[in-house]
């Protein structure tokens, strides 16, 4: 039977290698984001059978709007790739427009609460019962970096929301992992080769890997059974700064 996954942020970086790649693994890929072009050209870069679903996984009409397109057209889901997220300029507390403080955190907490909400409620009460759901960490959910208040907040949530899935899923053949992703050359992370302010003080630049191999690392996640999981993977460039940050 053909496994059907859900990816948040589909449209770009992350999102769209790890939907590239599940889609060549087999898998029916649903694909999440806010722009249709970007999820169209993403679909077409998927070998396999699609679902776009443009919206906004802050809202909760439209996650649910979302959630009921795959079951209509699935009748289940195997894997949420929560995934989605954004990031802020960064600046100390007090420097923090509150609305970049409540963007990230409606992106990067509430859109992945309200997707594993959702996920989690379907996988529970479909037969067969369970799934997996993977939420993407960061390596800020471990440290920060410089006036990174809004985006590390948001990550340590994110591990906190991967404990309790997990805990609470095991009554329901529910797993729950996470993957902490440190310096992947997305769109995102393009500042990264122009230079990142450091703890001492100066601008450096610092290393970044392939996305393509997180999207492999998220797929080897995804294709375990339910009765094995990885808990937490931390993927990054190798020499970035993370043993010794700070």
């Amino acid at each position: 039977m053909t496994k059907i996954a859900l990816v948040t942020g589909a449209g770009s970086g992350i999102g769209r290698s790890t939907a590239v790649a599940l889609s060549k693994d087999g898998w029916s890929v649903v694909l999440s984001g806010r722009r249709v072009d970007a999820l169209e050209e993403t679909a077409a870069l998927c070998p396999g059978e699609t679902l776009t679903t443009p919206g906004d996984i802050a809202s909760p009409e439209s996650v649910d709007a979302m959630f009921a397109a795959v079951k209509d057209k699935f009748g289940r889901l195997d894997m949420l790739f929560n995934n989605a997220g954004r990031s802020s300029p960064p600046k100390t507390i007090d420097d923090t427009p509150l609305e970049d403080w409540y963007g990230v955190i409606d992106a990067n907490l509430h859109g992945s609460v309200l997707c594993a909400r959702a996920a989690f409620g379907m996988m529970r009460h479909q037969d067969p019962q369970g799934g997996r759901i993977i939420n993407n960490g960061s390596i800020s959910a471990h440290v920060p970096r410089v006036g990174s208040v809004p985006y590390t907040v948001s990550k340590h949530a994110i591990t906190g929301l991967t404990r309790s899935l997990s805990l609470d899923g095991r009554a329901y053949n529910i797993a729950c992992g996470q993957i902490d992703i440190g310096n992947a050359l997305t769109e995102m992370a393009q500042k990264m080769t122009q230079g990142m302010p450091q703890p001492y003080g100066e601008i450096a630049i610092e290393a970044t890997m392939d996305p393509e191999h997180v999207a492999q690392a998220v797929l080897q996640m995804a294709n375990y059974p339910l009765e094995t999981n990885v808990q937490f993977q931390t993927i990054m460039a190798t020499t970035m700064p993370f043993i010794g940050r700070g």
